[in-house]
């Protein structure tokens, strides 16, 4: 039983669209349009700096002609590899405008793994800040082919005291760049303004790759992900449509997801950026700022991981926050618990708001989100239903047999938003999307899950994160939802440990609610709780305190770090 937002007897949506019409235009196009309709509107704000939709444009023609003087034109790739900037903003339609594909990493990637990223998009130039400038120095030698340095400072964009501040504070602290070796990204931008030619025609296709993001895959390797212009944009209209609160134009979104994820481009960016939103742009997230970008710049649109959300939790200075200005708080990247969801929500009814947090649910593979929990209607456990034009079925794992309802399997899903590929891997892209019988392409998503016979889907995990104990399968998150479930237990990591009868054993890691200090006491009354909720086969070994729990680039909880920590002591 496959199931899409067109099925006529689904009634869980309201007022979102069944279907869309779909503009055949570029990222850009998209852009340029809300510019036109929206000129006096706020495109972006970075640091109390802020930028209408008009000059928005004229940034991003001029960048486009920077980067033509550079040498950079149309199948290009570009790596820009910032935090999320004006600057990254930019050059990212920038290249769009232009026909060059932008390659997204993440500032923070280590010198060897940038290294990877430019030799592997073959890459004809990069953007980063100047603060990261040493790692490309350093690997510059080792690339594959010349790759132009773009350097960009953040001090560039602040308002004129933020920029003194900054250069007496946070500046002080960044290397002196070198003579030479790069271009300075206000150097570029000078060069495009004396450029002589004219852009080239605004010619673009949907179906033209637009962006490389970078994602495991099936297999657990390293992939890009090749997205085209369409996947964007579907993924844009179909998000505002289940918003349950369309039009968005005027409205502000919490812009806090990097730029260089699916989540933080495909819906922190591109979505209130089709939709003459406004975009406040938050560099580098931590909860005290978090909690006074809340109080202060009041957005009403928030698109996050459940470590955002549970850090709303521990936040010190929103005691009394009146959070009414909230209209979406959408949670995805990572499987939100059914005790922190009751917690969050609760949160936000204390705090005024009336709205309760919305879990999704999607893969790199189709930018981000593909199904979202219905605006009005929450089923227990539930990632919600497929969004407009979007099918899922489940299937028997490695094959495409499909499964009844409430049965487990294989997620897979089908829309206008699935990958054109993995870049220069047709075996991996083969084995990922595959026409069923029926003669639809599906995206497997290589996740476990069921749905119901009402077409809510379910997400277990990835199949891959499963514990096997003398035989039985564990699923680490349904451990995890019961854990998260004590009213002293803040956030929660189960993992498996070898053991030489079982195979393996279960151990979790567990974050105490504030103020809960971690005593033999509080764990002997978690074992016991555990002993009445959790399967014998299934109990923890042992619990093991935090003060925080490991986490990923994007936020999510890194389980893998705790696995080599585990398999390190022998």
């Amino acid at each position: 039983m496959s199931i899409s937002a067109t099925a006529p007897w689904l009634n869980f949506y309201g007022e979102t669209p069944r279907t869309i019409d779909y503009p055949q235009k570029t990222i850009y196009q998209m852009v340029r349009d809300a510019a036109r309709r929206y000129p006096g509107n706020t495109a972006y704000e970075f640091m109390g700096k802020r930028t209408s939709y008009a000059e928005f444009l004229r940034r991003v023609d001029l960048t486009a002609k920077a980067l033509l003087a550079l040498g950079i034109g149309k199948g290009d790739r570009v790596t820009i590899c910032m935090p999320n900037s004006p600057q990254g903003v930019d050059c990212f339609y920038a290249c769009n405008r232009i026909g060059a594909v932008s390659n997204m990493i993440h500032p923070l990637s280590a010198p060897n793994e940038i290294k990877f990223y430019l030799n592997f998009s073959r890459s004809k130039a990069v953007l980063t800040l100047d603060q990261f400038y040493p790692k490309l120095a350093a690997i510059t030698p080792q690339l594959d082919q010349p790759v132009t340095i773009l350097i960009a400072r953040i001090r560039d964009e602040l308002p004129p005291a933020l920029a003194v501040g900054y250069a007496l504070t946070a500046g002080r602290k960044i290397p002196r760049l070198p003579p030479k070796g790069y271009t300075l990204w206000s150097d570029a931008l000078a060069m495009g303004r004396r450029w002589k030619g004219q852009l080239p025609p605004d010619d673009g296709q949907a179906a033209d790759g637009a962006a490389i993001l970078y994602s495991g895959g099936t297999t657990g390797t390293t992939k890009g992900i090749l997205l085209s212009n369409l996947n964007f944009n579907a993924l844009a209209l179909q998000t505002i449509g289940a918003s349950g609160f369309s039009p968005i134009d005027g409205l502000k979104m919490l812009s806090v997801m990097p730029l260089f994820h699916g989540f933080g481009l495909g819906i922190g960016i591109h979505t209130p950026l089709i939709a003459g939103a406004t975009c406040i742009l938050v560099p580098q997230f931590t909860v005290k700022s978090y909690a006074k970008l809340l109080v202060k710049k009041k957005p009403n649109i928030i698109p996050g991981v459940p470590t955002l959300f549970e850090a709303l939790l521990r936040a010190d200075n929103l005691e009394g926050a009146d959070l009414s200005f909230l209209k979406g708080m959408f949670c995805g990247g990572d499987s939100l618990s059914i005790e922190l969801k009751k917690k969050v929500d609760a949160f936000l009814h204390e705090h005024h708001a009336t709205i309760q947090v919305r879990e999704g649910y999607g893969t790199t593979e189709c930018v981000t989100a593909s199904c979202l929990t219905p605006v009005d209607y929450y089923r227990s456990g539930s990632i919600g239903v497929p969004f407009p034009d979007t099918y899922y079925k489940i299937v028997k794992p490695g094959t495409t047999e499909e499964l009844p309802p409430n049965t487990d399997g294989e997620i897979c899903l089908s829309g206008p938003t699935v990958m054109l590929g993995y870049v220069d891997n047709p075996e991996e892209t083969a084995s990922t999307l595959r026409r069923h019988d029926e003669g639809r392409v599906w995206l497997h998503t290589g996740d476990l899950g069921y749905m119901d016979a009402d077409g809510f889907v379910y997400f277990r995990q990835r199949i891959k994160r499963m514990i096997i104990s003398s035989g039985y399968n564990i699923y680490p998150g349904q451990l995890e939802n019961i854990i998260d479930g004590h009213p002293k237990v803040l956030l929660s990591c189960c993992i498996g440990v070898k053991d030489s009868y079982r195979m393996q054993k279960v151990k979790a890691f567990v974050v105490l609610q504030p103020g809960i200090e971690p005593t033999e006491a509080v764990k002997e009354e978690l074992m016991a709780y555990c002993r009445d909720h959790i399967a014998k086969y299934a109990m923890p070994c042992d619990i093991e305190f935090r003060a925080e729990l490991p986490k990923t680039l994007v936020g999510k909880v890194a389980y893998r770090v705790l696995e080599e920590e585990e398999q390190a002591k022998g």
